[in-house]
């Protein structure tokens, strides 16, 4: 299952400065061919073009995506891959091309797309970053790309590219690495992510409740639930196989299900972070 691309404020003014020849000689996508995007990606009613209003190709695309952002995320993640494919099939990655859209702008989508944990190369090839190659804090600042994706529910956040391992996974593991120097992690999941609430002096479900204990660790030990939940909820046969969920969860229980995963990571991450200052 090829992860569909992040898409955020940032990443859509950099997008549309890919588009923007208002200050060269004309340069293809055309409108039309913009056009052809926008409809591919399901989004023709959040085209201003087609409701008469005439504006410049940059404008149009903001005008898009930014709609789509609050309405339709997922088409927003469509729009941008076919955009960039669109895009480096025209030309627009290669210097001596007529279409080429100039070094700032393919460095400043770059940069945009890193924030997100994805690496867009020189010639236009989008994909992730592969996290088995990441250790120490390139790696925890990798982690909380994946980790902003799945607070908003982007399902093909659940399960980290190249790793076989999910997002709660990598993160517990990053932190007995972290913090105990553990380099073979347990496999079971739930000794797993016990060890790193233990490593972070955080409550787990073996922790029992103790008469006026902090409501923090009352938070800790359902978090700890929530996370091993949503691990059983996993389709144990890997991103080669469509849905990182079982058939039997329904989309919106997929959204909360990678909502949980980010809340749980994200948790994780900054107290890492608050250890290793």
């Amino acid at each position: 299952m090829k992860p569909l691309p992040p898409i955020n404020d940032a990443i859509l003014v950099a997008l549309a400065q890919l588009v923007d020849d208002a200050q060269t000689e004309r340069r293809d996508p055309s409108h039309e061919q913009i056009g052809f995007c926008i409809v591919k990606a399901g989004l023709k009613h959040a085209d201003p073009q087609a409701q008469g209003q005439p504006v410049g190709k940059a404008k149009r695309l903001r005008a898009v995506l930014s709609q789509a952002l609050q309405d339709d995320f997922k088409a927003a993640q469509k729009l941008t891959d076919i955009l960039i494919s669109h895009i480096r099939g025209l030309g627009g990655f290669r210097t001596e091309s007529q279409n080429y859209v100039g070094a700032e702008a393919i460095r400043n989508l770059q940069a945009a797309f890193a924030n997100e944990g994805f690496v867009l190369t020189d010639d236009g090839d989008l994909t992730p970053k592969v996290l088995d190659s990441l250790s120490g804090a390139e790696l925890t600042e990798a982690l909380s790309a994946y980790v902003r994706r799945a607070q908003r529910g982007a399902e093909d956040a659940a399960l980290l590219t190249g790793t076989g391992k999910d997002l709660l996974e990598a993160t517990a593991a990053h932190v007995l690495v972290e913090l105990w120097s553990q380099t073979n992690p347990p496999h079971n999941f739930p000794t797993l992510l016990g060890q790193a609430f233990v490593a972070l002096a955080f409550k787990t479900s073996e922790d029992k409740p103790q008469p006026g204990e902090s409501p923090q660790h009352e938070l800790q030990r359902a978090l700890f639930g929530a996370a091993c939940a949503v691990n059983r909820l996993r389709n144990k046969q890997g991103t080669g196989h469509g849905r990182p969920w079982l058939p039997t969860v329904t989309p919106d229980e997929a959204q909360v299900a990678a909502q949980t995963m980010g809340i749980v990571s994200g948790l994780l991450l900054s107290s890492l972070r608050e250890r290793k200052k």
